[in-house]
């Protein structure tokens, strides 16, 4: 009985280390999973636009090098395009802008993806030309247009072309008064990255301006403007400038992007302050701006 008594008290403590060392397995790979998973679901709720190009998903990085070939392709007829698909009443949106912002020369400005100049002619224009304003493009070729079209114009001093990527932008921190990014927004990949990188970039107290298509809250209207989008505007831009895939891309484009409401939220998690946003043309496109 000793000897069975004995061996009962060995199977039982060899059974408890056991189930003690298995119950710590269990329990730290449930909270690697736990901790694996949480991270990916924060990481899936930040930018979840990078999966996006158009309809077809793809990794972040994989969008960046394909919006960069759609402006490459589009950069010469950009302009035209934009007056052909507005019936130029694009450029009364930019106006308005200009006008929200109210432009000083004491104010140092930051346009991201502003690479043909029109926001940067206009600042430069209700600035008298004496405000160090800086254009800051991903795309070497819009770049390359917007020079070119200051150079016709005569702008030649306090007008900066700067080659860089909204996600990382190439300046220091508290550096500019105003950061402009007009119809620029919606073709980042991480959109999150963007709006912190604004914010670090703008002095305290500087002020965010957005351009941007918006979503249309007319249920009428709103399927008058698809249709239009969808049969008109890619038949523009395979006549002028012989590229239907490009512009398909830019309405697609528009429908992936946040609505007013959301992206007011994610400047405030950017680090900004009085996020509000100003639809124009019954919300086709809409003005949101905030305070560093």
């Amino acid at each position: 009985m000793g000897v069975i008594r004995g061996s009962f008290k060995g199977v039982r403590k060899t059974f408890v280390k056991n189930f003690k060392l298995i119950s710590h397995f269990i329990y730290n790979a449930a909270k690697t999973h736990f901790m694996t998973t949480k991270i990916a679901t924060n990481s899936e709720m930040l930018n979840p636009e990078g999966q996006w190009f158009g309809t077809r998903r793809v990794e972040p990085g994989q969008k960046t090098e394909l919006v960069l070939d759609v402006f490459h392709s589009v950069a010469r007829k950009y302009d035209l395009m934009n007056d052909l698909m507005s019936g130029g009443v694009h450029r009364l949106w930019k106006d308005r802008l200009i006008r929200m912002i109210r432009p000083r020369d004491s104010m140092k400005f930051l346009d991201v993806a502003g690479g043909t100049g029109d926001i940067a002619f206009r600042l430069h224009k209700a600035t008298g030309g004496r405000a160090p304003i800086t254009v800051c493009d991903i795309n070497a070729s819009m770049l390359q247009v917007g020079e070119a079209r200051a150079i016709d114009r005569g702008i030649l001093h306090n007008l900066d072309w700067v080659e860089g990527n909204a996600e990382k932008l190439p300046f220091p921190d508290n550096s500019f008064d105003v950061y402009t990014i007009a119809f620029g927004l919606r073709n980042v990949a991480r959109i999150d990255n963007a709006l912190k990188e604004a914010a670090r970039v703008l002095k305290p107290g500087g002020r965010f301006f957005c351009l941007e298509f918006s979503h249309i809250d007319n249920p009428l209207l709103a399927r008058a403007y698809d249709a239009y989008s969808e049969k008109v505007i890619p038949r523009i831009g395979k006549a002028v400038a012989n590229d239907a895939d490009s512009y398909q891309y830019l309405i697609e484009s528009i429908r992936k992007f946040p609505r007013r409401g959301i992206l007011g939220k994610r400047l405030v998690a950017a680090g900004f302050k009085g996020a509000k946003v100003t639809p124009l043309s019954f919300g086709v496109v809409a003005v949101h701006q905030a305070w560093k």
